[in-house]
């Protein structure tokens, strides 16, 4: 199986200062992944295309725009206590979100059969009218928006460890768009619990799986077979997005959870099955342990091209709390009649 592997040079631009977690070498770590996957031979280069400004908006208030990129005219500076930006950081947010933009264009072109895009910064926490939590712009939404404009129905499957408040804020009230997220809970930014699920014509389109500190992949891989799956069949999608933040490896420095790079091998195998060959996009999110993020980023790699890479065992270990997590989100969801048994 062909993949496109979507990168550019201009993200090692984007500069946020000594000891920060979202730092240029990350870009490496993916980078040495992919070598280290053993399907190198698969992964098909491509050049990202800038987002255009019709592209942020449908997704962003213009005054986020502005805000954002005057800032990076200006020499950089803080958007918030934990997001920075430098001279260089607009025209990587551009080809960040452009880069699913991209991607979907060559898959549906014939190109590949999936797309990896190793960008930074990374979005999911960008809202509408806020940057924050690394993130500058949406590249998720950028991309999952222009689809449903297409008339595409795109589910949205988060399993980065932190709760994607961004991505939720922009596809809220959408019927168009399926938000799935897994994360930890408590964790910043401290949203995501599950009654969260979307409001108006959106109601029943936003799912959020919080889950404890420790949580590994036996949990995670229960709490997809049960929720995620299940609500997928009823929502149809014709594109997979998936927001792969690495960062609830085990060996990460600012999350808890307990995952192993073998369990991103067989989340990605799993979520894959959700739609054909050339609908499915991995836009990389977090992840700040550098060995981590390689062997994670190889795993993955290897799921999308059908072969099983595992730098580490998956974990097995769950929770009694974890387990009623599950539960009770299930519970949740059928007593709402959102979810059919």
């Amino acid at each position: 199986m062909a993949i496109l592997f979507a990168t550019h040079e201009a993200y090692l631009d984007h500069l946020t200062g000594p000891r920060h977690p979202e730092r240029p070498e990350r870009l490496g770590a993916v980078i040495d992944g992919s070598r280290d996957s053993g399907v190198f031979d698969a992964l098909v280069p491509l050049v990202p295309e800038p987002a255009q400004m019709h592209h942020l908006e449908r997704v962003h208030t213009s005054a986020h725009v502005k805000d954002v990129e005057s800032l990076v005219a200006r020499g950089g500076g803080r958007l918030d206590p934990d997001t920075v930006a430098s001279s260089g950081s607009w025209r990587a947010a551009l080809l960040a979100a452009g880069a699913g933009l991209t991607a979907v264009d060559a898959l549906t072109e014939g190109r590949a059969d999936a797309a990896f895009c190793a960008v930074r910064p990374p979005g999911h926490h960008a809202t509408r009218s806020h940057a924050m939590g690394f993130c500058l712009i949406s590249n998720v939404a950028v991309v999952a928006a222009e689809l449903a404009e297409r008339g595409e129905r795109v589910a949205i499957v988060d399993f980065d460890a932190h709760h994607g408040n961004g991505t939720q804020d922009v596809f809220y009230s959408d019927p168009r768009v399926l938000y799935v997220s897994i994360h930890q809970w408590p964790l910043y930014p401290g949203t995501g619990w599950f009654e969260e699920i979307g409001e108006g014509a959106g109601r029943g389109s936003t799912m959020n799986v919080p889950l404890p500190p420790g949580s590994g992949g036996a949990i995670y891989s229960r709490a997809i077979d049960e929720l995620v799956l299940p609500l997928c069949a009823q929502f149809d999608p014709t594109w997979l997005i998936i927001s792969a933040g690495f960062d609830g490896h085990r060996n990460d420095p600012i999350t808890d959870l307990g995952l192993s790079s073998g369990d991103f091998s067989s989340l990605t195998a799993t979520l894959c099955k959700l739609v054909p060959a050339g609908r499915r996009l991995v836009m990389l999110e977090g992840g700040y342990d550098l060995d981590a993020l390689r062997m994670s980023t190889a795993a993955c790699l290897g799921s999308l091209a059908g072969r099983s890479v595992c730098p580490e065992e998956p974990t097995i270990g769950r929770t009694t709390l974890a387990d009623d997590m599950v539960d009770r989100v299930r519970r949740f969801w059928v007593e709402s009649g959102l979810l059919t048994v």
